[in-house]
């Protein structure tokens, strides 16, 4: 295995044969700074070039530059959703799969949001298509996949948490972790769960099989879940806390507890 890349701590001091590489699809970003210093335009034109499909480029820099606010977040989503209305058009289902196994990281979050936007599919399917996405080996492909269908779980609020119920027991901890992100009431970068938000008992299926896991990962996950929802829902919480105390008093549970009312107290 090669080694792990450190990456730059400012954008300014990111070596330019790097930045370079990184534009070109040939390498993961590192980092957050490299991930945000990625021109997705560029490296849209080059994965474009790449694969013979530049007829592409055009439509999706229109709506690019289109956006009223340009952030890594919004781009990501318009490529993305561009690129899933190209590959339909022209029934390419082959290209997707291309991007989906893309050794560059922002590529494969394009490719979460072809498959989290795809209205053809079921919420089911979606799910069932997004999985690999969650279990990403990078932390930006992660974070943008249960984005990709965080709408369409707060619409079919009921049968997400049946399915992801289910993701509590995988083997992978960046599986148990996305059951516990994707649903958080408040969550980070995108809509609330009004229902949630009010009725916070909801969200126990995935709660509890989760209150000791052995990873931090999760561990945080279902932390700030609580966390958010000691924000509308506070007795609750605190009940919550005080019982899994009682029956689990393991230190990771400790852990979740202590990130859980750390806004309460």
């Amino acid at each position: 295995m090669t080694e792990k890349r450190k990456g730059a701590r400012s954008i300014k001091d990111i070596p330019e044969d790097i930045l370079e590489q990184l534009n070109r699809g040939e390498l993961e970003t590192a980092n957050l700074t490299e991930w945000l210093a990625v021109d997705q335009k560029l490296l849209l034109e080059n994965l474009l070039q790449q694969n013979g499909r530049t007829e592409y480029l055009k439509p999706i820099v229109e709506n690019v530059n289109q956006l009223k606010k340009q952030t890594v977040n919004t781009i990501n989503e318009t490529i993305g959703v561009g690129l899933l209305h190209l590959t339909n058009q022209n029934q390419d289902q082959a290209f997707l799969l291309t991007l989906s196994r893309h050794q560059a990281d922002l590529v494969r979050c394009w490719a979460a949001y072809t498959v989290g936007r795809n209205t053809a599919a079921d919420l089911k399917q979606k799910l069932e298509n997004i999985q690999p996405f969650a279990s990403d080996r990078h932390f930006g492909v992660r974070e943008i996949c249960w984005m990709t269908v965080r709408p369409d779980i707060s619409k079919n609020l009921t049968e997400s948490l049946s399915i992801l119920s289910g993701w509590t027991s995988h083997k992978d901890e960046n599986v148990r972790r996305f059951a516990s992100e994707s649903t958080r009431p408040r969550g980070v970068w995108c809509e609330h769960i009004p229902e949630l938000k009010q009725n916070p008992g909801l969200g126990l299926v995935i709660l509890e099989p989760l209150r000791s896991d052995s990873s931090k990962y999760v561990q945080d996950s279902v932390g700030n879940w609580l966390n958010d929802a000691s924000k509308s829902q506070p007795e609750f919480v605190t009940e919550i806390c005080d019982e899994w105390l009682r029956e689990s008093p393991t230190k990771e549970t400790l852990y979740i507890v202590k990130k859980a009312l750390r806004t309460i107290h």
